[in-house]
């Protein structure tokens, strides 16, 4: 057994491995085809950003069992063909959460007091006091767009400047929220209202480009913007024009679309932008802990098979019988996700029917709770972490077991309320491909092997044929559909299996020209 690290690693994760008794090879700055070379060898391979692990490295490690990235994102990591391959992959989610609140509050200090352009001036040999007047925090409204774990910490800091704090985060419960002193609002009320603001949301489709140049004509002209979460959540051409043309006074920006910026990156141009180069977490402290974690979860999994911060399995060992379910309960959580919308979760109910309920079904509460989440914490939530995250979401969590179940051999439930409302959905699985089988009181069974278009409606002739003409038009082709209703002439539901995913815009004329209850796009298909 052997492992190797290609990235640079701190002397204390060194030294942790070093005890392990595994032999160890350090080797930083491959390319990938010199690690394509040598990964043959190796059981584990430790990286953090540097290096790239590639379908044709995973290909060349043919007894690779293990990549541990030394950091939060995986970007840099082919997960899903790791996960093909049956390489486990590990991170360190929560090690650097300090740091990025600390630097995102470096950046709002050094934007208001402008120290780096007072800086590069008495460099010059200039004394232009006047030059640098700076604002105070003291008063001002701090917005926090995403009140998650980094967003918290920087609430909990901006407290002792006495700033008034308001936040923008649909998944974050108002009692969180207020124990942070931080009044929940709306992305528009958070845009126009502060003074200053910063971005700690992950890089979902929904949060691509959630900063455009509508949201920049939002601002106050004198708003300030931090961005130390993700490149692409700020659309950087409209950050480009938006600074350029002073709609809003300034910015400081750690992460970018393109890491390094490209070559004659038209940003470096600005005087009123403040760039670091991804030092979020980039401290003695984070690179300690994120090499000493990674160092440590490696060799627990390598030596004694023991799994932490999984990215893409369970901790522990898993009953052969319950593998199929675990599918089939995230997709049902992400399509009680996307049924939803964006509310707040107060409590996922996880209810195991059938000859199931005689096994340790946790790994499939797991798997619920993380199709439900996914999309509100991003795609780091695991079956490590899952219960630490809902928990931080002050989302109650419940499982039970139902030896019963007259219809099916075996089910899973998934009730999730927000506020006063309440959604179910139910799944099985018929050899060995996940399946719808209910939604709140509708019966009906198509397979979750595509994306899906749903439709509540009144029950009336010529309603499929018209959803059909409609998405047949746009070159949307239909898989499978079944439907379910209530009564005869009642309400119906609807669901069409598609093999394209269906735009807001069509989604949209869809509902207007067929007057439905209710119509949504649910993407099961990454």
């Amino acid at each position: 057994m052997k492992l190797l690290v290609s990235d640079p690693l701190s002397e204390e994760g060194l030294k942790i491995l070093a005890a392990s008794g595994i032999p160890v090879d350090v080797k930083p700055g491959l390319s990938e085809d010199e690690l394509c070379a040598v990964i043959g060898e190796y059981d584990g391979l430790i990286i953090r950003s540097g290096t790239t692990v590639t379908k044709k490295i995973l290909d060349a490690g043919k007894n690779l069992k293990v990549v541990g990235r030394a950091g939060v994102g995986v970007d840099n990591v082919d997960v899903p063909y790791a996960t093909q391959k049956g390489v486990l992959v590990m991170n360190t989610p929560s090690a650097n959460i300090i740091s990025a609140a600390e630097h995102s509050l470096a950046m709002i200090m050094t934007l208001a007091r402008m120290i780096p352009w007072a800086h590069a001036s008495v460099h010059k040999g200039e004394w232009k006091r006047s030059k640098f007047t700076g604002i105070e925090l003291y008063g001002k409204t701090l917005g926090i767009i995403g009140v998650g774990r980094v967003g918290g910490e920087i609430a909990k800091r901006a407290r002792s400047f006495n700033m008034t704090m308001i936040g923008y985060d649909p998944y974050l419960p108002k009692d969180v929220a207020e124990s942070l002193c931080v009044k929940l609002t709306t992305l528009e009320d958070v845009l126009k209202n502060s003074d200053i603001m910063t971005i700690h949301t992950p890089l979902l489709p929904e949060t691509k480009n959630m900063i455009s140049m509508p949201q920049f004509k939002m601002m106050k002209k004198n708003a300030l913007l931090v961005n130390v979460a993700r490149g692409g959540i700020v659309n950087e051409d409209d950050l480009y024009d938006a600074l350029k043309n002073k709609v809003i006074a300034g910015a400081a920006f750690d992460v970018f679309v393109d890491e390094p910026l490209k070559e004659g990156s038209k940003l470096i141009e600005l005087d009123n932008l403040v760039m670091t180069p991804h030092l979020g977490a980039s401290t003695v402290e984070a690179q300690e802990k994120v090499s000493v974690d990674i160092a440590e979860n490696v060799i627990m999994y390598l030596r004694d098979n023991i799994i932490a911060n999984a990215i893409n399995a369970p901790r522990g060992q898993l009953d052969p019988a319950l593998a199929p379910y675990l599918p089939l309960a995230e997709r049902l959580g992400v399509t009680m996700h996307q049924l939803n919308g964006k509310r707040p979760v107060d409590k996922i109910e996880v209810v195991c029917s059938g000859e199931i309920a005689s096994k340790n079904t946790k790994m499939v509460t797991l798997s619920a709770m993380i199709g439900v989440m996914k999309n509100i914490v991003g795609d780091n939530v695991n079956m490590v972490n899952a219960e630490s995250l809902a928990k931080g979401k002050n989302i109650k969590v419940t499982e039970s077991k139902n030896e019963d179940s007259p219809v099916y051999s075996n089910m899973v439930t998934i009730t999730v309320t927000s506020g006063k409302d309440a959604r179910t959905v139910r799944g099985t699985v018929f050899a060995q491909t996940p399946r719808l089988i209910g939604i709140d009181d509708y019966s009906f069974e198509i397979p979750m092997d595509s994306d899906m278009l749903f439709a509540r409606y009144h029950d009336k002739p010529g309603v499929i044929g018209s959803v059909g003409k409609i998405l047949g038009e746009n070159n949307i082709n239909i898989g499978q559909m079944t439907v379910g209703r209530d009564a005869k002439n009642g309400t119906a539901i609807m669901l069409m299996g598609v093999d394209h995913k269906v735009p807001d815009a069509l989604i949209k004329k869809i509902s207007d020209a067929t007057g439905f209850d209710e119509t949504k796009f649910i993407g099961l298909v990454d």
